[in-house]
């Protein structure tokens, strides 16, 4: 294990007194927003889980995609969140048996050996790690732990993203704003923006998201507008419009209402698309899989439950679908994979034996 650079994140380590015997896994959900860390006792090996869960402590720090922030800002972030939990936890990294961190931008292998990296930098060698995209988390905390069905994530940015019994996987959307995350909440308040300076400027027709919007972010015309998106464009500072555009469509307004369905209809066909690939259907299309809704964009509102629209949508065509919303958050599904994936080599090993 080498000293990063940022070894002062580690200095509580001297001062732990870790018990021997008492072993622990780490479970990272690292989202555009923020990234979230759980510490979890090792359970034994069992059919059915204990409840509560184990949880030890937990710990959030800021964006850790790569993607949005660079790497070393992404590195940093993910060291200060595990160190965090860990000291919370009153335990240290020679406590830790195994690591599953799941972060959006991991889209390629190349970006899992990247991370893995990182993670084999900053761990002893005897720690298993586990780099996933997000999506497998939020679907593990549906399925705890398991993987098997479709998850749809639909908050900053969307995804869908499924696994079959037999370790197949599939996903759909995810690519980010630039090339067409619709349905997320990047995607909804960017059309939104863009239909109040169409407004504006005579290309479409009036809508209350023009007064709403401006009043909201205390500007006194659109041409203003175009100063505030480009001053700081990050996804979820765009994303933190959603609520406008949902009042607006609950008031009535033609053009927010139109913006929302163009989004349940895009969320609906990433999850068919997945759900096609890997033939969770079945082939009558009716068999029966979960599927795991996680995000603030399927919350839903006065009127308004986007959720619910893209399940009406998706039921017409797999009425085997199963919706779950998950009772644990996605760092907590990351931790439940890291028991599993861990569990699973330590009997591999006992066989070999």
């Amino acid at each position: 294990m080498k000293r990063y650079r940022n070894g002062e994140i580690w200095d509580f380590e001297h001062e732990v007194a870790v018990a021997t015997n008492r072993q622990v896994i780490l479970g990272l959900d690292g989202g555009t927003t923020s990234t979230v860390c759980i510490c979890m006792l090792i359970m034994p090996f069992s059919d059915t889980l204990p409840h509560p869960l184990p949880v030890l402590a937990r710990a959030v720090a800021g964006c850790s995609n790569h993607n949005s922030v660079g790497e070393t800002a992404a590195r940093e972030t993910l060291e200060l969140v595990m160190a965090d939990a860990l000291s919370k936890s009153g335990s240290n990294r020679s406590a830790v048996r195994a690591v599953c961190l799941a972060v959006s931008g991991v889209n390629h292998p190349t970006d899992q050996q990247r991370i893995l990296t990182w993670l084999r930098d900053m761990f002893p060698s005897h720690v298993k790690l586990y780099v996933r995209n997000d999506a497998v988390a939020a679907l593990a905390s549906g399925t705890m732990g398991k993987l098997h069905g479709c998850v749809l994530i639909a908050g900053t940015g969307t995804i869908a993203y499924g696994f079959t019994e037999d370790g197949r996987e599939a996903r759909a959307a995810g690519a980010g704003p630039v090339l067409g995350d619709w349905g997320s909440g990047y995607g909804i308040a960017a059309q939104a923006l863009t239909a109040v300076i169409r407004a504006h400027d005579g290309r479409g027709p009036h809508t209350m998201l023009k007064s709403t919007i401006l009043q909201t972010l205390g500007l006194s015309s659109a041409d203003e507008l175009i100063g505030w998106t480009y001053a700081d464009p990050s996804w979820a500072r765009i994303a933190a419009l959603v609520p406008v555009v949902v009042s607006c469509a609950e008031a009535g307004d033609e053009v927010a209402n139109k913006i929302l369905k163009e989004a349940v209809e895009e969320l609906a066909l990433s999850v068919k698309a997945v759900v096609q690939r890997l033939g969770l259907c079945g082939e009558d299309g009716k068999n029966s899989f979960p599927l795991v809704m996680v995000g603030g964009v399927l919350e839903a509102n006065q009127r308004w439950d986007i959720g619910r629209e893209v399940m009406d949508f998706i039921s017409k065509d797999y009425p085997g679908a199963l919706p779950i919303r998950p009772k644990v958050e996605p760092a907590v599904g990351a931790a439940l994979l890291a028991w599993n994936e861990f569990m699973k080599e330590c009997l591999r090993e006992a066989y070999r034996r």
